[in-house]
């Protein structure tokens, strides 16, 4: 019963009539609390190992001091002449306490000190105590705080805790609040307010220009053509608001908004294609989730059958493809068993899908109270472990799915590439193969024995079966692991083309997890009473079981599930199947105050470059606190009650004045020193354009983007030394990175791109496209030295301006037309004419640096010597990697194929692509 611990001590504080004296109560709530939590451990916990001999269990050892402090240390009724204060305001050099500077008292920490002291410091006996702690918990508000209720911690202690309601705001219900202004947009109304009581006027509107190339980018994630700029600028001239207002309706109903926001997504649910840690294998069918994601933001999913879906799809529908693949998100996170035991191994994959489900769709961080109740907010361990319990039916698999109409599997080529390395690395295989089994043949007649393969003999006697590798020497022994190892390897790549999905079922544990390759145990294989032993682990370790738990969900926002009872409200089913759907409906379940500020808070974000709560995947005490949490409740309510419908809280906020500011004001250094951070949004905050918005703008600019939607990953060109480069996977070497053949399959938009946990694009990771490994909250905007060397120097971006000048060479005749379409490609306007005068100069000057000098002719090599050490005896080895993409294969224009002309006009574009104006969003 999860409320008796509460309601047995409320009842019992309600026997007790005796007022406690205000110094006893003091000592009970506060001081004993203090010297507990930060001088016991040294000074009391341990009997053995008690420093100083200073025992602070009782009043008496306090009183008493140790070796080192006399009588002193206390002196009742007179803290100053206490040296316990000198220790506690670390005035005395030798004795700094508590001694690390984590743990040092607040000054109202000391100064409850010192009135207890002064007091006469007393110290009651414990059945007093436990009168004024009984009492004191009849009480749900106080000075120290609120009482938040919960399922109870691991003492009482931590159970009776109070907060401060600036640090649960998150846990209390979503209500609607009334508007300042009802007539004005909802976020001007309360934007604008807080403004004006900070006495600050909003920055003027930004210029249609801006204002367009703003909004594709945050909904497309790509720059208006100039066709798209001139027809909103000349529509904004007849009717600004209904001009503003069919832009936002158009971009929403492009494909192209369901890449941009789906990327966000893919952010959050740390998506990659490859398993990540040591043993890098690939998950073939992982990008069959990315599409699902894009394809729900197009559709406008509601938001609250999105999470469903991906919480429980296969529990929802069983015989719905979608629905599996959407449960892919339970497998995004890095997972790798080799090495590790079994109950280990598991224990690691739900700890994961644990934080990862209330990072994502709660905002809550899990792991600060896996091991110990939450220290700052009311998240009992207790509930991890019901959160624990709740996914502990479920198991992970590579599910059968067939393919749906919208999606699109096929590439002959790719496919046909992956088979002629399994065939290679088969053929290779077989030679060593048939040597030692020849070798074992005879082996075998000498000793008069019948012959047995290497599976049959196995299990044999030493004496019965020839020496594991007989017939072949270090070198051969090497190559034939790897060779086996790259068997495994492109048979796992064919699967991509195969109706599968990563996704999990529910059902008991199978005997044995195989990560290289998970399939699901049919029903019939289930054992239908099979339960997990659900227990809190303490300390995390399942190596520790404590008590035993049930699946549940967390108690701290009183929010009880559709099949909790009087005595446990927030209890799950605990069946082997529907776990899971019961707690997606409690996530999406409309009283949940989490899911609805935690996806608003996402929305806003990536409109403002800020969130309204700090910190997106935490809304927790040592979160960042809401800057406008009115407005942040006034759209989790509105979203709510219109159906969780995403396109229309996009418009909502973008057709606000407030999203159309200038990122000019004409205070503007009177507010950088009093909001540094434009935490009162008094004008538009510029951004940098992410790393997958940089390349796909630059594709887009020079006319080379393919603009094809979903499907198998595709792999652009990166550093050649990164693509080659000896990566381990299974004991062996990954094969090495082979781009797409032909530009068109290259360049699609960067949400496609193969994502290698192991092994990440060099460009896209240099401007901070996440680690897979990691929900990502927010992206790191950082300006560093390498991303300028970067867009100068790089062949990414090289080749990327050459085609750039292509195009404008086709479509420009002269030198200064080519340079005005630059300015109306990149900008959409026209260059100035100190600009046009310099940039003239310039490739005037670069045509005749060209002419002069010859560019070097670029290769690709059709196969590499790879080197390993044999494991048994330590000795190096080489072995032959075909690299058969590259013997048919379609470069990018580089320089040596264009002329001096062409370069030229190429370093002008290299110019436009490491402009401000091209980099940020304003």
């Amino acid at each position: 019963m999860l409320r008796s611990t509460a309601t047995l001590l409320l009842f019992a504080a309600a026997t007790c009539t005796a007022a406690p004296d205000e110094a006893d109560r003091l000592f009970t709530l506060k001081v004993g609390p203090l010297l507990a939590q930060k001088c016991n451990g040294c000074h009391g916990d341990d009997s053995e190992k008690i420093k100083g001999d200073f025992n602070m269990l009782t009043r008496e050892g306090l009183l008493a001091g140790g070796k080192e402090i006399g009588a002193s240390v206390v002196v009742p009724g007179k803290a100053d002449e206490s040296f316990l204060m000198e220790a506690i305001r670390w005035e005395d050099p030798d004795f700094e306490m508590p001694p690390k500077e984590n743990d040092r008292l607040t000054e109202k920490e000391i100064a409850t000190v010192a009135e207890w002291i002064n007091a006469g410091a007393p110290w009651p006996d414990e059945p007093t105590q436990d009168a004024i702690r009984q009492e004191e918990r009849k009480r749900k508000v106080t000075a120290d705080g609120t009482l938040i209720e919960t399922s109870g911690g691991l003492g009482d202690g931590w159970t009776f805790r109070r907060y401060q309601p600036e640090d649960v705001w998150a846990f209390q219900p979503v209500k609607r609040p009334p508007l300042p202004d009802p007539g004005a947009n909802p976020v001007d109304a309360f934007v604008r307010a807080k403004l004006a009581a900070a006495d600050v006027e909003p920055a003027p509107q930004s210029d249609p220009r801006t204002l367009i190339r703003r909004a594709t980018y945050d909904l497309h994630g790509l720059p208006p053509t100039p066709a798209e700029t001139y027809r909103f600028s000349e529509a904004w001239k007849l009717d600004p608001q209904a001009a503003w207002s069919d832009l936002l309706d158009r971009l929403l109903a492009s494909p192209h908004y369901g890449e941009r926001w789906g990327q966000h997504w893919l952010d959050i649910a740390r998506y990659a294609d490859t398993a990540g840690f040591s043993n890098d294998y690939e998950r073939s069918n992982a990008w069959r989730y990315r599409d699902y994601v894009i394809r729900s933001f197009n559709e406008d999913k509601p938001y609250d059958q999105f999470v469903r879906e991906q919480l429980a799809g296969d529990e929802i529908a069983p015989q719905d493809p979608e629905m599996i693949v959407a449960t892919g998100f339970l497998r995004m996170g890095p997972f790798d068993n080799a090495m590790v035991m079994k109950e280990e191994a598991r224990q690691l994959y739900l700890d994961d899908v644990v934080n990862s489900v209330g990072q994502t769709f709660l905002s809550t961080t899990m792991r600060c109270f896996k091991c110990h109740d939450h220290k700052f907010d009311p998240l009992p361990t207790r509930d991890y472990y019901r959160m624990y319990a709740t996914f502990a039916t479920t198991q992970m698999a590579e599910r059968e799915a067939a393919f749906t109409e919208k999606e699109n599997p096929g590439d002959a080529a790719s496919e046909a590439e992956a088979r002629r390395l399994l065939s290679f690395a088969v053929e290779k295989k077989n030679e060593l193969v048939n040597k030692r089994e020849a070798a074992a043949r005879e082996w075998y007649r000498e000793n008069k024995l019948p012959y047995k393969d290497n599976n049959a003999r196995k299990d044999d006697p030493d004496e019965m079966k020839p020496p594991r590798h007989c017939g072949l020497d270090y070198v051969e022994q090497g190559r034939l692991k790897v060779r086996e190892q790259d068997e495994w390897i492109w048979n796992r790549r064919l699967e991509r083309y195969q109706p599968l999905a990563q996704a999990v079922y529910s059902g008991p544990d199978p005997k044995r997890i195989f990560a290289r390759k998970l399939r699901m145990q049919g029903r019939k294989q289930h054992d239908q009473n099979w339960r997990p032993d659900s227990r809190i682990y303490l300390g995390g370790s399942y190596q520790a079981p404590g008590d035993q738990v049930t699946p549940g969900v967390l108690s701290a926002i009183a929010l009880p599930t559709k099949h909790g009872t009087e005595e446990d409200p927030y209890a799950l089913p605990d069946g082997l199947y529907g776990r899971r759907k019961a707690f997606a409906d409690w996530v999406t379940d409309p009283g949940n105050p989490l899911t609805s500020r935690s996806i608003v808070n996402r929305i806003w974000q990536h409109h403002f470059a800020r969130p309204i709560a700090g910190n997106p995947n935490n809304f927790g005490a040592k979160g960042g606190k809401p800057t406008h949490p009115k407005l942040l409740d006034w759209l989790a309510a509105d979203l709510v009650e219109n159906g969780w419908k995403l396109k229309r809280l996009h418009k909502l906020i973008m057709m606000s004045g407030t999203y159309r500011q200038s990122v000019s004001h004409p205070e503007m250094a009177s507010l950088r020193n009093r909001d540094p951070d434009n935490k009162l949004i008094a004008y538009f905050s510029p951004r940098r354009l992410s790393a997958e918005e940089m390349r796909d703008t630059m594709l887009s600019l020079s006319g080379e983007l393919n603009k094809q939607m979903g499907g198998l990953p595709i792999k652009p060109e990166i550093n050649m030394e990164v693509a080659l480069q000896p990566r381990m996977i299974q004991f062996s070497i990954a094969p090495a990175y082979l781009p797409s053949p032909t530009p068109e399959k290259r360049n699609r938009r960067t949400i496609y791109a193969y994502r290698v946990r192991g092994q990440a694009d060099p460009f896209l990771e240099l401007f901070n496209q996440p680690n897979p490994n990691d929900s990502c909250e927010e992206r790191d905007a950082a300006a560093v030295t390498p991303q300028a060397f970067s867009l100068l120097n790089s062949s990414t971006v090289t080749d990327r301006s050459i085609a750039f000048a292509l195009r404008v060479q086709r479509e420009a005749a002269t030198l200064e037309k080519q340079i005005d379409r630059t300015f109306h490609l990149a900008f959409s306007r026209q260059p100035s004419a100190p600009e046009r005068e310099r940039l003239l100069r310039y490739a005037r000057e670069m045509r005749a640096y060209h002419a002069a000098t010859p560019a070097p002719e670029e290769s690709y090599p059709t196969k590499i010597t790879r080197s390993l050490v044999e494991e048994f005896s330590g000795s190096p080895f080489e072995y032959e990697e075909i690299l058969p993409v590259f013997e048919d294969y379609t470069p990018d224009k580089k320089a040596a194929d264009v002329s001096a002309e062409t370069r030229a006009l190429a370093d002008v574009c290299l110019l436009i692509f490491n402009s401000n104006e091209f980099i940020y969003v304003y």
